[in-house]
């Protein structure tokens, strides 16, 4: 009789004991899915976008030199809808996935800048890590088939039940046990010597254990986009934005060498115009107009949309 009465107290334990987990968790994942979502306001304007489609003029894709940059308050002045389709570390394989989910929403005869980073044809992210972690903002907004390299249990951590990945962050629920620190520098300007030394941080980011800096596989990304916007009466504009000159003093000629070959090759091979300002002397040792060595501040993206409105003819015909 024992016997009997220990088999069934331990088929209780194996119900109850994981019921009880799926409970907690299920508990802890409502409170904790507001924590996670902080961390995905980036994507907010592409949910916006998906919840209220709208025909868009003028757009822009590309990592956070595109994100940055392009700010079109002054043209949606004149009257013209633009989006910004940029994300940080946003990868050409990632920005033909964004395009190909939202471009309906391009009009015909509309205009997409398409930064070209000196980082473009790698990837700007520097470990495997950081790549996944960045990864997962898609699985946000994109639909399935759209989504490179599609994993549904990453799609169930990361919308579903956010609770699985939380890591350390599941501290947020309880403030009184989370010990981390946070330390906040009074921001006084950056003097020159500081600017330089952020410069090296930002080479070293970008070019720094990278075993090849032209992957084919990215060239033909670039290549995709080109093509889906050909073939939905897109102008595709091929677009280098403004660094600052202690940031292109770091990069060797032969990297540029070769940086210019292919991006040259690729605008010749597809007729497309491509712009370069990265070495542009309105910016370049103006420092009032960068928020660090190679993104550009409110300022500086104010100026630099002024002059590609100005001085770019796929955009004439919205004069």
């Amino acid at each position: 009789m024992k016997t009997k009465y220990d088999v069934i107290r331990f088929i209780l334990k194996c119900i109850l004991i994981p019921a009880a987990a799926v409970i907690i968790i299920l508990i802890l994942n409502e409170p904790y899915r507001e924590i996670n979502d902080q961390k995905y306001m980036d994507t907010v304007k592409f949910t916006l976008l998906k919840d209220n489609p709208q025909q868009i003029e003028i757009a822009n894709l590309g990592s956070s030199h595109g994100a940055c940059d392009f700010v079109y308050d002054a043209i949606t002045q004149r009257g013209y809808s633009c989006f910004n389709f940029a994300n940080t570390s946003q990868s050409y394989n990632y920005d033909y996935a964004v395009l190909t989910e939202f471009g309906q929403n391009m009009t015909a005869g509309s205009v997409l800048f398409i930064p070209v980073s000196y980082f473009s044809f790698n990837n700007e992210v520097i470990n495997s890590v950081e790549a996944e972690s960045m990864s997962l903002r898609y699985y946000r907004f994109l639909s399935p088939d759209n989504i490179p390299d599609y994993d549904p249990y990453i799609d169930i951590v990361t919308n579903r039940l956010p609770i699985l990945s939380a890591g350390k962050d599941i501290l947020q629920l309880f403030p009184k046990l989370n010990t981390v620190l946070t330390a906040h520098a009074a921001d006084n300007g950056i003097n020159t010597e500081e600017f330089i030394r952020r410069a090296q941080e930002r080479y070293s980011r970008h070019f720094d254990n990278k075993e090849e800096y032209f992957m084919p596989e990215r060239i033909e990304n670039l290549r995709d986009i080109i093509d889906y916007c050909k073939q939905n009466q897109i102008t595709p504009v091929l677009i280098t934005t403004p660094f600052s000159t202690y940031y292109n003093d770091l990069v060797s000629q032969d990297f540029l060498k070769e940086f210019y070959e292919t991006v040259n090759t690729v605008a010749s091979d597809t007729g497309v115009n491509y712009y370069d300002y990265s070495h542009d002397e309105r910016f370049g040792a103006n420092l009032e107009y960068f928020s660090d060595s190679d993104h550009l501040n409110e300022t500086g993206a104010a100026y630099f949309m002024d002059i590609i409105w100005n001085e770019t003819e796929e955009l004439e015909k919205f004069h």
